[in-house]
């Protein structure tokens, strides 16, 4: 039988368990994903998808075909361009940085660029890609919703 005290250190441990878990799952899905066809992309913001206004940060896609398969920049004929929100129809991009292929964590010559965005506040950043001859993938567009904060100071 449970002793008040055992009790309130198993609900200590069960509470620390649970908040644990919250922190795992709140990093886990920090990286946002979007699909387009067979085409999912995984986009990653440095540092830790926070993106400060007036900071250069380094923005990655892992972009995979259906199956998982990576598709390296080297087989995409892909733009990206940055948004500010909310978005008008047929508004100019706000930035078209130059992609360059790096390589991130599991996945090598992924397509990357370094963005500064000017201020804070919400963005969209969208890239689009065709398949160079050889690839095999569909068209597609995918759209991430990211929110930059104030530069730390």
């Amino acid at each position: 039988m449970f002793q008040p005290k055992n009790l309130s250190n198993c609900i200590q441990w069960l509470l620390l368990s649970v908040l644990a878990t919250g922190a795992i799952a709140t990093e886990a899905i920090a990286h946002k994903v979007e699909i387009s066809g067979d085409v999912g992309g995984t986009i990653h913001l440095e540092p830790n998808d926070n993106p400060q206004a007036g900071k250069a940060t380094l923005a990655w896609i892992a972009l995979t075909r259906k199956g998982g398969q990576t598709i390296p920049l080297q087989q995409c004929n892909c733009q990206l361009a940055v948004y500010a929100e909310p978005r008008q129809k047929n508004a100019a991009p706000l930035l078209q940085p130059s992609l360059k292929a790096v390589t991130a964590e599991k996945y090598q010559g992924i397509p990357g660029a370094e963005i500064i965005f000017p201020k804070p506040g919400a963005y969209q950043v969208e890239l689009k890609g065709t398949p160079k001859a050889g690839a095999n993938f569909k068209p597609f567009q995918l759209n991430f919703d990211v929110t930059v904060a104030a530069r730390a100071r």
